[in-house]
């Protein structure tokens, strides 16, 4: 397990899928100049999703190779498909960077908890069903895709009690900026 030092962090972006948590992070990540960090999963790639970028996309046997040889630091199952964050990666990153941020869901976020403790903060966003539904639907996910997800959507919302900080996000700009100056206080933390 990678041992994080003093003023390493680890930014988590959680909350039901169509929330808007991965675009959040992404542009708090690049204000900031935070490094995000890409999960390898056995799941097919989406039309709309591009290989290392928004997944590494392993075959079932690559990813039981990679756990086998102990390379996730945290590794979960949703819905069959198979979801890990790769050790190494997390080491490179924190080299170049001070704090990182990864896109998980709730499981994988309470991974990253219990091993890390305070130095591991959630941020949670989320918006309403009916808004969660459509924006599954414009980015283009299948009925079949857009039911699964919503089959955890209550579930989902119920962790943002358990979570550091939680934004509704309806307004990407408003949002984001919130979401920045959360995670701006934390990075100024570190420089004391």
């Amino acid at each position: 397990m990678y041992n994080l030092k003093e003023k390493e962090r680890i930014f988590v972006f959680t909350g039901p899928d169509g929330s808007g948590r991965k675009t959040v992070a992404k542009l708090v990540g690049d204000t900031l100049n935070m490094k995000g960090i890409v999960s390898s999963t056995t799941r097919k790639k989406r039309h709309y999703e591009r290989e290392d970028v928004d997944y590494h996309y392993l075959s079932r046997e690559a990813f039981a190779k990679a756990q086998e040889n102990g390379e996730f630091i945290e590794k979960v199952e949703i819905n069959g498909h198979l979801y890990g964050i790769k050790e190494a990666e997390v080491a490179e990153s924190f080299q170049k960077h001070g704090c990182i941020y990864l896109v998980l869901n709730k499981e994988g976020a309470d991974i990253l908890k219990d091993l890390y403790g305070d130095k591991v903060i959630r941020m949670f966003l989320y918006a309403d069903r009916n808004t969660v539904i459509e924006r599954q639907k414009e980015r283009g996910d299948s009925e079949e895709v857009i039911r699964e997800h919503m089959s955890h959507y209550d579930e989902e919302m119920e962790y943002k009690q358990a979570c550091e900080h939680a934004f509704e996000n309806y307004e990407l700009a408003h949002t984001t900026f919130e979401v920045t100056n959360a995670v701006e206080a934390y990075l100024k933390e570190n420089i004391k």
